[in-house]
């Protein structure tokens, strides 16, 4: 495309560190080029950041005016929908179907925080004394961190910096090394639609160089991270020894269970969209697959049949369900996870496979899999394996199945199919998972929290929860009489 520069409080320049480049997983051609931020690059955008977040014009903002960004950031999204759905494509390789609905959300995202900032109040608690008036209110932390992964970037960057700016805060935004391009067009969004510089900064780089200076400069007051569980359990020792906030979003091995009164054909095709989709490159896909007994094979046939009608193919090509991994590397892993599955005792009984199509070559394309004959203990099904590998695993026993559901270091999400509301609503209760869908998978609603239990995470996204956490409460007593205080006496 070309050379690209950053964003540096609010300046376009060229980065001070080394040459980098994004890359198109559909065929390896170089999206554009640019100089990765340096050391010297993140403290100014920090010293920059300070002083943008302190200043008595933005900090004295009335709350409508900072949501009338918002909104802007948002009109622009939405009147540029093709141009970014495209440019994601090109980032991480998703087809433009899923990367248009990536794009409304995170206009969507800008639009519910614009509201949220309104319509925040603080607490008015009655105190047990007389002559005493207390309340709280919420304020800004200051600078802020913001570390997003490669495989939604414009979703999960919005859904990071919308709230925080509503809050009142100062951003610095580090997107994930292979997809940069997303990160700098949303600061662009927001440099049009008018936010005062040095409020967002985008430094692209390696995570071991500028994220973890980042996170452990003195004057970032909060870690907001999604990607892997080893990185975020190093930010999170990051935050405890310098006692601020961190919000973690990590990873998953989510569980989905079929009970024998489901609808297959609901079923299945949830199923499907909920571990192949994205290429299966998801912190929630659907990866352990539960199916009582009585429906197994009924289920499987139909699950196999929509598996091998999934057409791979080119992101912006019409009808394209399955685009390219996010690189040739990654895809390796993923290979080398559906040999190991079959070492451990696994069937395989389709995909596994590179896609055998000459025009495909040139990607890193992998077919969607489904494996069977492996038990929850394999490290196949506690491993994350973030691709389109799916194992199925019969089970009899309701108590046997919720102990293999749980039995996972991750508890990101999972997923119910029954008619059966009460029964469903009672397993959510015994599941281990920050997400429960019941009869639907991966759908997402930004007033609901997200987050993780176990090692998929700390804290929550999303909702006034979402806004507060990017926040400070502060309480203030007020005495109402002339009490005089006989301490001293």
């Amino acid at each position: 495309m070309k050379e690209q520069q950053i964003f540096i409080g609010g300046v376009w320049r060229c980065g001070g560190g080394a040459p980098m480049q994004s890359i198109f997983p559909a065929d390896g051609s170089v999206n554009a080029t640019l100089n990765a931020a340096s050391l010297s690059d993140l403290e100014e955008a920090v010293a920059s950041g300070e002083r943008a977040w302190r200043n008595p014009g933005w900090r004295n903002m009335l709350p409508h005016q900072r949501a009338q960004i918002l909104h802007r950031v948002a009109d622009l999204i939405e009147a540029r929908l093709d141009e970014l759905a495209q440019l994601q494509s090109r980032d991480n390789g998703k087809p433009l179907a899923e990367t248009r609905g990536l794009v409304m959300s995170a206009a969507g995202t800008a639009r519910y925080f614009a509201a949220a900032c309104e319509l925040l109040e603080g607490e008015l608690p009655t105190p047990r004394q007389p002559h005493l008036l207390t309340f709280s209110r919420y304020e800004p932390l200051g600078v802020v961190a913001a570390i997003t992964p490669w495989n939604s970037p414009i979703a999960s960057e919005m859904q990071k910096v919308a709230p925080a700016i509503a809050a009142g805060n100062a951003v610095i935004l580090k997107p994930a090394e292979a997809t940069p391009l997303m990160a700098l067009e949303l600061a662009r969004l927001f440099e049009q639609a008018g936010l005062p510089a040095g409020l967002l900064s985008v430094l692209p780089g390696k995570g071991s160089i500028i994220g973890d200076a980042l996170a452990r400069h003195p004057q970032v007051r909060k870690i907001s991270f999604t990607g892997g569980t080893v990185t975020g359990r190093y930010l999170a020792h990051v935050a405890a020894e310098k006692l601020i906030p961190a919000s973690l979003e990590l990873g998953g091995k989510s569980p989905t269970i079929v009970l024998e009164d489901a609808d297959i054909e609901l079923a299945a095709r949830g199923i499907c969209y909920g571990i192949f989709s994205s290429g299966g490159q998801a912190c929630i896909a659907g990866s352990r697959l539960f199916i009582q007994q009585q429906v197994y094979p009924v289920l499987m046939a139909r699950l196999l049949e929509l598996t091998r009608a999934l057409r791979i193919g080119h992101p912006f090509a019409a009808g394209t369900h399955i685009g390219p991994l996010i690189s040739a590397q990654h895809r390796q892993s993923v290979m080398e996870y559906v040999q190991l599955a079959q070492r451990e005792g696994g069937t395989l009984l389709c995909g596994g496979e590179i896609p055998a199509d000459p025009t495909l070559a040139a990607g890193s394309y992998f077919q969607p899999t489904i494996i069977e004959g492996l038990n929850n203990q394999t490290r196949v099904c506690q491993e994350e394996i973030f691709g389109p590998v799916l194992v199925a695993m019969p089970f009899s026993d309701e108590a046997d199945l919720i102990r293999q559901a749980n039995d996972s270091i991750y508890g990101l999400a999972a997923g119910i199919w029954t008619r059966d509301t009460g029964r469903a609503l009672r397993l959510s209760e015994q599941l281990e998972a920050g997400t429960v869908w019941i009869n639907t998978y991966k759908v997402f609603s930004v007033s609901t929290p997200f987050g993780g239990f176990k090692q998929s995470g700390l804290g929550r996204e999303k909702g006034i929860q979402g806004l507060k956490a990017w926040m400070q409460q502060k309480s203030i007593y007020l005495a109402t009489g002339n009490g005089m205080n006989h301490w001293c006496d």
